[in-house]
This record gives C-alpha cells, structure tokens and sequence, in this order.
C-alpha cells in the first residue's frame, strides 16, 4: 500500500465518527431514568425479565408527545405491559429523578406525566446537556400509593424524545 493511501486511510478513520456525531437533526438515543430504576433500568438488571429490552434501555426514542413507554416503539412495546412485575420503589412526596446520560443533547424540555397528567416541566431552551447525571426533583403533591410516571426528555433539534417509565410506591 502506498503511502498516500495510508495517509487517507487514517484521515478517513479519523474524521468518519466526528462527521456522524456533528450532522444536525440526529439524535443518539441513550439515556433513560436510572434512579429510581426505570422500566428499562430494572430489564438492564434483570430485576424483570425484558427479552427485547435487554442490552438496549438506551435506545427508547420515538417523536414527541406519545404518552407511552415505548416511545411508539413496538420493538419495546414489553414496556407499556402494566402486567409484569415491575418493582414500585417507595418515595417520598418530594422525590429526586436521576437521568443516567451517554451523550450530549440540546435539550427542550423535560416532562414527567401520572396518569396522563403532567406533574412536572423543567424547560432548558436548547440547553447542551453533556455527558453527565440529569436530576430533577419531582413534587407528587396529594398523590399516594403505586404510580407509573412518564419521563419525557424533548431534543431541541430532532421531531424526537427519549422515554422512560418509573414506577413508584408514594409514601
């Protein structure tokens, strides 16, 4: 191989993923609700047996405004099955949502949803969010007993969200 095919080779290796990660429009889906542990999070740890959830809890995307946890995906559609065992972690009134992030998004918003009902907003105005612990403190006011929250992170430059459902024993 010729030297200036080496070259080009190694140029070409080098600026194939920066071009991927910098064309406008795409969003990477991967991120989702790690505490308390999400749908996706508890088919992550085996907690519940999720057969096409499994190794991909990241990849929950669909367009905005759907109100389920598969995001529209019927490949994730075990998600939305209120009859399997997910584990309802007991919270207080006040209580801290964490998204666990892998890569950066411009953020809209984030919403957070009981029974069709917003309970929360938190707006970022296409704010970059980076490779770090999203958290919000949610407030469920006179809501009591096993909830199921809709977790809806809104990408600022995509038709897309991300989606996560939690499910939780108010105390």
């Amino acid at each position: 191989m010729h030297a200036k095919s080496k070259i080009a080779l190694a140029v070409g290796a080098l600026v194939a993923p920066v071009v991927a990660l910098s064309v406008p429009g795409i969003a990477s889906a991967n991120e989702y609700i790690s505490n308390p542990p999400s749908r996706q999070a508890q088919c992550a740890a085996g907690t519940v047996g999720c057969d096409s959830v499994q190794g991909e809890q990241l990849s929950v995307e669909g367009p905005k405004g759907l109100t389920d946890c598969s995001g529209g995906n019927e490949r994730f559609a075990e998600l939305n099955d209120d009859s399997k065992e997910w584990k309802a972690t007991p919270v207080g009134r006040m209580q801290q949502f964490a998204w666990k992030v892998s890569a950066p998004h411009k953020t809209s918003s984030f919403q957070y949803f009981v029974g069709g009902r917003r309970i929360a907003e938190f707006t970022e105005a296409g704010k970059e969010v980076g490779i770090e612990t999203v958290t919000h403190t949610l407030d469920f006011g006179n809501l009591t007993g096993k909830q199921k929250v809709l977790a809806v992170w809104n990408i600022e430059d995509t038709a897309n969200a991300l989606y996560s459902c939690i499910d939780v024993n108010v105390k």
